[in-house]
């Protein structure tokens, strides 16, 4: 299904219209996601702009898409809720900090640890989580104050523009490629709902179609009512739905409602707003001091690794759709000067947009001037367009991320279980089961590769073994194979007969090699043995790097180097 976005080279017209596609489904994705975080909306589209703009021009990766997430704004949450907005700059700024150091490190490369299994687990369960996320745009406020799910003719109207949405996507690449399809959708279903708007009326007076002013108008009653649901979240990055977040969620926004007079520049219930300013021109400064430090320190690591996980698997993503690579270390500078200018501006912080960036990629954004596009059709929205913007339906903007899903999900891999090994279905089914469950995107593609490499350690603890042999000299030789590192080490020890070996023993490790301490340890531990009943043990062709790590072993293990062969190991070139 990746064969869905894959179109011709992109040119300067693909980017550009690209981008204003990308920006009309970020205003929804960033007022819903400032609501999570506790903040005011202009919030949200400003870090969007400064997180968008920059990773644009200097990132890793052409036609990415980055903004304010789900992912980051359910980790400041709480921050925000116990300490108040204030320390939430200095904590995106000092994220910032770190990822541009794990940058300059080179540690960027580290994705490619990745397994297959978890890119396809990761892959599948963002497709579901997208898709779910879009249920929040089917709900409405009850006279009551609840949120519940349409019914009746707002439902059948709603899913009727949805379908209109989706088919257009589908059919009008067909028949030309000169406007993105994405961008012809939603224009006409606006069109659609606002002849509709203006001429059914509703007993309580508002739109029959839902818009993205109804839904930044019902975030924000919501809250004010302490029923702020987290289904209005609509993006892929959308974090756990626990009650502990949703609770904290409901305390930092009635902490903001209680400044908006002073700390805002648009009414509540509009996205209009002016130019961005530095924080402390708005905010009090907090204290510099330790006690700080403590407060935003654990915050921004946690901030960090989400960010950049989730930007690399994206970049990984992005990368497999076009055919193109991009670069993981420089993606990580980038996001860590985007947050920075983020967090100096009163930002929320942010990183990659997987849905975004697909909807990019699916209209055929492919250079960097489809983020920067992006970028600054959003901050124009919000200075000159606010009326307009607010009156796109949330039916188009669904029916966008449905063809998402229907491009993004791996379908080839409901096929592929009978012929993969089973441990691999089952890293594949445990990522994407969590990523639906838990919402974490971040922690599902870290448990996959635990258990992958754990699965990996297992699978080669029973690789090792040994061809005997001897010498003219009588000396018994152990000719060894396979791996010797802490999973292997049980079978490594089984495989010697100290009390019947000969007096000369000598260990060839010509095919193998030693990993880790617990491989020494368990040289050292036989070494011991051999001592013990009077018998000298040799290690041969041992390549420079074990012998270095033998040093330990000391006087109890000889080590005999003189037909050591030079060996092609492993080095950090490559990467």
């Amino acid at each position: 299904m990746l064969n869905f976005f894959r179109i011709q080279s992109g040119s300067v017209k693909d980017d550009v219209l690209s981008g204003l596609t990308v920006a009309l489904a970020l205003v929804p994705e960033a007022i819903a996601f400032a609501f999570v975080a506790g903040v005011s909306p202009l919030i949200g589209l400003y870090s969007a702009f400064f997180i968008g703009l920059i990773t644009a021009l200097f990132g890793g990766r052409p036609g990415m898409i980055s903004g304010a997430t789900g992912a980051m704004a359910v980790v400041v949450v709480s921050l925000v809720a116990m300490h108040g907005v204030e320390y939430l700059f200095p904590t995106v700024i000092l994220c910032g900090l770190m990822q541009i150091a794990i940058g300059l490190g080179r540690l960027g490369k580290l994705i490619r640890m990745v397994p297959h299994p978890v890119m396809l687990g990761f892959v599948n369960g963002l497709a579901i989580v997208i898709g779910l996320a879009q249920l929040g745009s089917f709900k409405t406020l009850s006279p009551e104050g609840n949120l519940v799910y349409l019914s009746g003719a707002p439902l059948m109207l709603m899913l009727l523009l949805v379908l209109i949405t989706m088919g257009i996507i589908w059919l009008l690449p067909k028949a030309t490629q000169a406007v993105p399809a994405s961008l012809a959708a939603i224009l006409t279903v606006t069109l659609l709902s606002l002849a509709i708007n203006s001429s059914v009326t509703t007993p309580g007076g508002e739109n029959a179609l839902a818009t993205v002013g109804d839904m930044l108008r019902t975030n924000t009653k919501a809250a004010e009512l302490g029923q702020h649901d987290s289904h209005h979240k609509s993006d892929a990055e959308l974090p756990a739905g626990s009650n502990e977040t949703l609770a904290a969620s409901q305390v930092a926004v009635t902490k903001f409602t209680e400044k908006t007079d002073v700390k805002s520049t648009a009414d509540a219930g509009s996205i209009s707003g002016g130019l961005p300013n530095l924080f402390f021109l708005q905010y009090d400064l907090v204290p510099m001091t330790w006690e700080t430090l403590k407060i935003i320190f654990p915050f921004a690591i946690i901030l960090c690794g989400v960010g950049l996980i989730e930007s690399l698997m994206t970049l990984t993503l992005i990368d497999e759709i076009t055919e193109t690579r991009g670069k993981g270390n420089r993606e990580c500078i980038g996001q860590g000067a985007a947050n920075i200018v983020c967090g100096l501006f009163g930002g929320m912080g942010g990183c990659a947009m997987i849905g975004q960036s697909l909807i990019n990629v699916n209209s055929g954004g492919r250079g960097r001037l489809s983020g920067v596009t992006a970028a600054v059709c959003l901050l124009l929205f919000v200075l000159f367009l606010a009326p307009l913007i607010e009156q796109i339906p949330m039916a188009a903007l669904v029916g966008v991320m449905f063809m998402v899903v229907i491009g993004t999900f791996e379908w080839a891999s409901l096929k592929m279980f009978r012929r993969m090994p089973r441990s691999d279905v089952f890293v594949m089914l445990l990522v994407a089961g969590y990523t639906v469950l838990m919402h974490d995107l971040a922690s599902a593609v870290i448990l996959g590769v635990i258990v992958s490499a754990l699965v990996f350690a297992w699978q080669h603890a029973t690789h090792i073994a040994a061809d005997i042999k001897y010498n003219e000299f009588g000396s018994k030789i152990y000719q060894l194979h396979g791996p010797l590192f802490f999973a292997s080490v049980s079978s490594f020890k089984d495989m010697f007969d100290v009390t019947n070996d000969t007096d000369d023993v000598v260990i060839d490790f010509y095919f193998t090699r030693v990993y880790d301490q617990s491989g020494l340890e368990a040289i050292n531990w036989l070494a011991v043995k051999y001592q013990g009943c009077g018998k000298r043990l040799h290690l041969t062709h041992l390549s420079p790097e074990c012998r270095k790590l033998l040093d330990q072993a000391g006087d109890l293990v000889e080590i005999n180097v003189s037909e050591d062969p030079q060996y092609h190991v492993a080095t950090d070139r490559l990467a």
